[in-house]
């Protein structure tokens, strides 16, 4: 089975989905047009930029293979968190401190973002203030404090700490023996918040078009032509933001990403005096696990709980009973609630887990690698790129600084490579 194959049968139980009503659609590209910037990709990172060039005045268009949100976007877990995929020591070693300083910035303005979009474009996302980051051990727990105490020394990060003898206060859960909480942080409904990004994107005057497969990216008359089933689109500037599913239009990009597949479970409702008790802030949550355990209470009172990954792009047996495990595991209250949903995804991890962000020329940028930290990054990226094609790339260029190689193996040994790395990953968890 393919791939996409599989990436569609997980797509089918999504929660978010189900609780959703899209409209009526954008219709597929018919015909060859020509504009100022073509963006390949709706997801989130796509969308941020196409709202943020048609509010510049470029006329943008965006081609989607299938639906605006459908892919990690709108399937995530909906946790917006501060900072990236990996540690600022990653980029302090890249582009020294100053540097990193202003990608922390960038990733607290990232959240800053959501709320002011939201806010401005009036999207009903059902967002809630409030991250908790938990250690499951106690060396773990000391593990985060030195970070914490690091993080706000070096970047003012003013995080709360939180001391084992003060954890179920924050979370009634046996599991963890520390942890901080951050406010600015949150979580939302990943793709309520897509479409309306996407709705506001069109009321700037940018042109979408769904179930329009891209087939190639090429030069054009001293601009970028970019080809599909239907029609060709002839733009002065392109953004590829397809992340793990441009299969085949840039191979050099491909190869520098790997896809991971991600999976959540959605409970049944939960008693509204039970769903307040297990996270009393009604906070995102994750673990500091390198395969980690994330979750969050919903609006209707049901908790989304995610955790298992696979490195193969084979979704593991019997998905959904597994992930009730883990979260009966967390919650032994929950034992008597059932699994409604369950579902999953690919994400776009880098070899460093640092986002990958570029062009392939002066005329086409691209927007990548965010490793499954994406759901606030993707909106600033896009806002980035919109002033790089407007001709200010200096915060754009902190990102594109960063060095980023391929996976080792090439296309058909890579991911047994990453398997075998990742089984040291979880020993390493387990052993504490």
């Amino acid at each position: 089975m393919s791939f996409l194959s599989i990436d569609r049968d997980l797509a089918r139980d999504s929660y978010y989905a189900a609780t959703v009503r899209r409209g009526p659609g954008y219709p597929a590209l018919s015909a060859d047009v020509d504009c100022d910037v073509a963006v390949v990709g709706g997801g989130l990172a796509g969308l941020s930029a196409a709202l943020e060039l048609a509010g510049k005045g470029f006329d943008t268009v965006l081609l989607e293979a299938r639906e605006v949100g459908w892919g990690a976007s709108g399937r995530n877990g909906g946790q917006a968190i501060h900072g990236l995929a990996c540690d600022q020591e990653t980029i302090e070693a890249q582009v020294g401190l100053e540097e990193a300083r202003r990608v922390w910035d960038m990733s607290i303005e990232a959240l800053d973002l959501i709320r002011q979009r939201i806010v401005d474009h009036d999207i009903d996302c059902d967002w809630r203030d409030g991250y908790l980051g938990l250690a499951t051990t106690r060396g773990k727990a000391e593990d985060l404090s030195r970070w914490a105490d690091r993080m706000d020394e070096v970047y003012g990060a003013g995080f709360t700490r939180i001391p084992e003898a003060d954890v179920r206060r924050w979370i009634d859960s046996p599991r963890y023996k520390g942890g901080i909480h951050d406010p600015r942080s949150g979580h939302l409904h990943p793709l309520k918040y897509s479409l309306g990004v996407a709705a506001a994107a069109t009321r700037a005057g940018a042109r979408l078009h769904e179930n329009t497969h891209v087939t190639a990216v090429e030069p054009h008359a001293g601009g970028v032509r970019v080809r599909t089933a239907q029609g060709r689109v002839n733009a002065k500037q392109a953004l590829l933001a397809g992340n793990v599913y441009l299969q085949g239009v840039s191979p050099k990009l491909e190869d520098r990403i790997m896809p991971v597949g991600t999976y959540i479970v959605c409970s049944a409702p939960i008693a509204g005096a039970l769903c307040d008790s297990l996270v009393p802030t009604r906070s995102a949550v994750c673990d500091t696990n390198f395969v980690l355990d994330y979750f969050r209470p919903t609006n209707d009172n049901r908790l989304l709980y995610g955790g298992r990954v696979s490195y193969s792009t084979l979704t593991p047996r019997n998905l959904a009973q597994g992930m009730r495990d883990r979260m009966v595991g967390t919650f032994p209250q929950l034992a008597g609630i059932g699994v409604d949903h369950a579902w999953g995804g690919f994400v776009d991890i880098t070899m460093n887990r640092a986002p990958d962000f570029g062009r392939l020329s002066p005329q086409l940028y691209y927007l990548q690698g965010f490793s499954g930290h994406g759901l606030a990054l993707t909106g600033l990226a896009g806002k980035l790129v919109a002033e790089a094609m407007s001709g200010d790339a200096s915060r754009f260029d902190v990102f594109a600084r960063l060095k980023h190689h391929a996976f080792p193996g090439g296309r058909w040994l890579r991911t047994p490579a990453l398997v075998l790395g990742m089984a040291w990953y979880r020993l390493r968890d387990l052993l504490g």
